[in-house]
């Protein structure tokens, strides 16, 4: 999106002094401390940072699964302190997908039944049909019955990646998606990724290490010491 666009679009992610602080033993800590940020609808944005700088406690505070300490945080124009738990569920409802670094698939249920999933929530007359159709465009057309035991890491992922925009979501969070695949494979996962969401039209917010997978996002964020930091695209391709 263009300065211009931006200046005349509503956030669809926006925080304000945001604090996270966790108890350890006697002590409190800071994970997050005074953290800005805003997305526009489309963005394409990536945070990175070190082990342990606290980039998933940051994607789960952006998406709702878990309160911060402090400060302000909206989604989709909504202001998550007002809404409880289920409240927030009902607001990711059909409009968030979710890509995590370990799956999380079902290891009961077959790819098409994981992919279904989401549209559980949502139901629609064809979700079926829909559920077939992304996980024949991620390649796995032949595979809508098979467990996730029965598919490698690089096929679980892409049952993920079905079930995050068959939905039709507005957003996606994406944890390190491509953390637990070989090179040549998380290479792959990566142009998935990026075809889906440029295809969707979705706004996209990943944590990831990986800088050839941020190079690929509009924008790219270092958190450390608890902020972002924006990156000059010479610091990405460092």
């Amino acid at each position: 999106m263009s300065i211009t666009s931006r200046a005349h679009a509503s956030p669809i992610l926006h925080t304000d002094h945001l604090i996270k602080q966790v108890q350890s033993g006697e002590r409190r800590l800071t994970i997050l401390s005074d953290l800005r940020l805003t997305v526009f609808p489309g963005e394409s944005v990536a945070i990175l940072g070190q082990s342990g700088a606290g980039k998933s406690t940051l994607l789960g505070l952006l998406a709702g699964l878990d309160a911060p300490t402090g400060g302000e945080l909206e989604l989709f124009g909504q202001p998550l302190s007002a809404l409880d738990e289920d409240g927030r569920a009902r607001l990711r409802a059909g409009r968030v997908g979710f890509v995590f670094q370990n799956f999380q698939l079902l290891p009961t249920l077959t790819a098409l039944e994981n992919v279904l999933l989401p549209l559980e929530l949502t139901p629609q007359p064809d979700a079926e049909a829909r559920a077939r159709d992304w996980l024949t465009r991620v390649g796995l057309g032949e595979r809508l019955d098979h467990l996730p035991k029965q598919l490698s890491g690089g096929e679980q992922q892409r049952v993920a990646l079905a079930r995050a925009f068959v939905t039709g979501a507005e957003l996606v969070f994406a944890d390190e998606p491509t953390g637990n695949l070989d090179p040549a494979t998380g290479e792959r996962i990566i142009e998935a990724l990026f075809a889906l969401n440029h295809e969707a039209g979705t706004t996209l917010v990943l944590v990831t290490h990986d800088h050839a997978l941020a190079r690929r996002c509009d924008r790219c964020l270092r958190l450390e010491q608890g902020r972002l930091v924006e990156m000059t695209r010479d610091e990405v391709d460092a």
